[in-house]
């Protein structure tokens, strides 16, 4: 076991794992978070996608060793009900959910590709996601959802 230091959405944790345990099991057992889900366990689904020092990756496969001491920020992060981040905003005007179980995937990629390039075109986003899977077919409406966060985020 080992103490492992973590800011998670603005909050610093600490807690005692052994430091092969992925982030995902910290973030959904541990901190109750229902953002990044379990979808694959081999990094292959997306659906539990975070953000890493502003930068997505699968926490389903990454150690909580390497999380030590960064900045972790999911989807419960990204704002509020009630003041709700643009890109949150843009998913729900475009109506880009179904099930919402892989959101956490197209929503933290897409972001950190925009912010990265906020002149993308629909080409680069459609690229950027490319490895995300979606069963609900849902892809389209996310992608006019990352079309409009572009826009309205330049």
């Amino acid at each position: 076991m080992a103490a492992i230091k973590i800011n998670v959405n603005g909050s610093s944790y600490s807690t005692d794992v052994e430091p092969d345990t992925p982030l995902l099991y910290v973030l959904q057992n541990d901190l109750k978070l229902n953002g990044p889900k379990f979808g694959c366990g081999l990094a292959q689904c997306g659906a539990c996608t975070v953000l890493l020092d502003g930068k997505p990756i699968r926490s389903c496969v990454t150690p909580m060793s390497m999380a030590d001491g960064h900045e972790v920020t999911t989807i419960d992060g990204l704002g509020t009900v009630d003041n709700p981040h643009p890109i949150q905003t843009a998913f729900i005007t475009e109506q880009a959910m179904h099930c919402g179980f892989c959101i956490s995937g197209p929503m933290l990629y897409g972001k950190a590709f925009i912010d990265k390039t906020p002149n993308a075109t629909e080409a680069d986003i459609t690229k950027a996601l490319n490895g995300l899977l979606c069963r609900c077919y849902a892809h389209t409406r996310m992608i006019q959802a990352l079309v409009r966060y572009a826009k309205e985020s330049a």
